[in-house]
């Protein structure tokens, strides 16, 4: 693998033919973020491949009406786009890329981007609807979006899906640094949810992630299993290796079809506790739904959802508050 880096203000970070395949080629990836309290959320995103390998850039696009997800990448640039599968995307290999870097958001994409924008996205999601009806419906689904873009500082790569083994690492070199267990919350870190119905819902999603912040203050994401659970939380099973101690922590899971139709997802934050062998989740918060398999009815739902979100987004002021906060963070 090609790798050049220098020690600059600007990183320059090259990735090879395969990673570069996997970069534009997979239908979905799963990007983590950072909480103030130091946890991290794992959502799944269509990048519709969008990567640079000239740029060193990722990215993905995303609703002005998911406020609180841009106001979090905002306020911390530390992100990470886990590569998990290449289910219905158009790269095969088998590797697991884990790209982390710093985002910023475009919160204006001028419309030659937006319109540059919807033929690579077709090519993943499938043909844009037309027609005086499709075009007022789907205005703000198409052309009320914006973009985060990652400069990327750091591209780990494992030979295997199940992230098994030292991983391959491209630009900067990985932190020295122990990943040290944090306080737990005030409120303790047994489950606040269902196990018994949380494992019943994440046993029928496929892809299974966790996420965490490093040490350096990037998140990590890893793929996992299920191994049970009990009263203090799920026993995952991890062929990656995970810090000990115990933390604040995201996780994933999700089923999806060609074109991301009938996709399925469940979202939890809570706490990771690591002793040896023993992995035990404990959920605090969890959210998901699943789309129907029609992509009339999808996109129907999609446009209408949008016109939503970005109506209840201007009413409480998210644009200005986001861009308020970019403000702030350019100021130090």
């Amino acid at each position: 693998m090609a790798n050049v880096a220098t020690e600059s203000s600007i990183r320059e970070v090259t990735w090879d033919d395969n990673v570069d395949a996997i970069l534009r080629g997979d239908l979905t990836v799963a990007a983590a973020y950072v909480t103030p309290m130091g946890g991290t959320v794992v959502t799944s995103v269509a990048p519709c491949g969008l990567a640079s390998r000239a740029a060193g850039t990722v990215g993905f696009s995303t609703s002005l009406g998911i406020g609180k997800k841009l106001e979090h990448i905002v306020r911390d640039p530390h992100v990470a786009l886990a590569y998990h599968t290449r289910e219905h995307g158009s790269a095969t290999s088998a590797s697991y890329v884990l790209v982390q870097g710093t985002a910023s958001v475009d919160l204006t994409p001028s419309m030659k981007r937006l319109e540059q924008f919807i033929p690579q996205a077709e090519q993943f999601l499938g043909p844009v609807k037309r027609g005086r009806l499709w075009d007022r419906l789907l205005r703000e689904y198409y052309y009320e979006r914006v973009f985060v873009d990652i400069a990327v500082e750091r591209v780990l790569v494992w030979d295997n899906l199940a992230a098994w083994g030292e991983p391959f690492v491209v630009g900067a070199p990985r932190s020295r640094l122990p990943v040290l267990g944090q306080a737990p919350p005030g409120n303790g870190t047994a489950p606040r949810v269902d196990c018994d119905r949380f494992a019943r819902q994440l046993a029928r999603l496929p892809h299974r992630l966790v996420g965490y912040r490093g040490a350096d203050g990037f998140p990590i994401v890893v793929p996992v299993d299920l191994g049970g659970h009990d009263d203090a939380g799920l026993q995952l099973v991890s062929s990656a290796a995970l810090p000990y101690g115990g933390r604040r922590a995201g996780l994933l899971a999700h089923a999806f079809r060609p074109q991301l139709l009938g996709l399925s997802t469940r979202t939890a934050t809570g706490w990771l506790e690591v002793d040896g062998d023993r992995v035990c989740y404990a959920p605090h918060i969890s959210k998901g739904f699943t789309a129907v398999a029609n992509k009339t009815l999808l996109l129907s739902a999609n446009g209408l959802l949008a016109k939503y979100g970005l109506r209840r987004a201007r009413r409480y002021g998210a644009g200005e508050a986001l861009r308020a906060a970019q403000s702030r963070r350019a100021l130090g």
